[in-house]
């Protein structure tokens, strides 16, 4: 490497052969350019990690998250939605599916939500655009009757699910493998049984979920339950906590109990059951260990947060 020197500086003397016969003076820039040489190498091979990175999970989708991010109201990916007539599909009511416009990324996760009894999709319709802006393909339904039971959503559940992947117009879009469910109430308590009866299944969030079954060794879906602190419709002591509670021991799940909220908080936009989904759907359906960091170590009490337990670190 040339040497600047300052103005009026005297050049160095060359250098002398030292008394083992070798030139000091070269020696140290051959030792000078070895080692520039390693920290080029050490550049290229951190330069090349996060792309060695994303080869080794093809499915992650958008930038790195921050904080901020995961608490907006909207991603990275614009939208578009097309809505599904109850009388185009069987086994569900139709609805409406939110999806990233861009195809650069490739094929998405998918996520289908139920809403809850007597409730319409138009309840749960905020998720659908606000989660599909961060990298998800996601069709919230209405049920065939506002009075069905959660056995009978957690089928609708899966018929969505088989609508979107192999019959809807952005099924090219849908990577089949890669499926969640979602649900409010008896929508919630439905998305326990559809990931009971479909094992496949990377990812189920019950939103105040209700159900007369409370107890589901059976699940091999990472699930995450959410409860309200004031919910005296499905009160968290006798269904989100014993719910998660019964979950096995070594599946990846986590309750999050959310303070000062009500049975229909899901109902309406929210930063908080936003955030922790879009975390718990990005890391278990695309397997994006970048979003690890939001749910490991378990997040604390807050001024949203009454309780929050799990299962860290996460394992699939």
């Amino acid at each position: 490497m040339q040497q600047h020197l300052p103005s009026g500086t005297i050049p160095p003397r060359p250098s002398r052969p030292s008394r083992s016969g070798t030139f000091t003076g070269r020696s140290r820039t051959l030792t000078g350019l070895v080692t520039a040489a390693a920290t080029t190498a050490g550049l290229l091979l951190t330069g090349l990690a996060p792309g060695a990175q994303a080869a080794d999970n093809p499915y992650e989708r958008g930038p790195a998250p921050t904080n901020a991010s995961i608490e907006a109201s909207r991603g990275s990916y614009a939208t578009s939605q097309t809505s599904v007539s109850s009388l185009a599909v069987t086994g569900f009511g139709g609805g409406t599916i939110s999806y990233p416009t861009s195809t650069a990324d490739g094929t998405f996760g998918a996520v289908v939500i139920s809403p809850g009894f007597t409730a319409y999709e138009s309840s749960i319709a905020w998720l659908g655009p606000r989660l599909a802006s961060q990298g998800f393909v996601v069709f919230t339904i209405d049920t065939n009757t506002t009075l069905d039971q959660p056995d009978s959503r957690g089928r609708q559940l899966l018929a969505a699910l088989d609508y979107l992947t192999q019959r809807s117009s952005v099924r090219t879009r849908v990577d089949a493998t890669r499926l969640g469910v979602m649900g409010h109430s008896m929508g919630g308590g439905g998305s326990l049984e559809a990931a009971k009866s479909r094992t496949s299944l990377k990812a189920a969030i019950p939103l105040t979920g209700w159900n007369t079954d409370k107890t589901w060794p059976e699940l091999r879906t990472p699930t995450l339950v959410v409860g309200a602190d004031g919910d005296t419709v499905a009160p968290v002591r006798t269904h989100s906590e014993p719910f998660y509670e019964s979950l096995p021991g070594s599946l990846d799940k986590a309750y999050l109990e959310l303070r000062g909220a009500s049975h229909f908080t899901p109902n309406t936009s929210d930063t908080t059951i936003a955030k922790y989904s879009i975390s718990w759907l990005k890391r278990f359906i695309d397997n994006d260990t970048r979003y690890e960091q939001f749910l490991c170590p378990l997040p604390r009490p807050s001024l949203t947060i009454a309780e929050y337990r799990g299962t860290c670190p996460h394992t699939a």
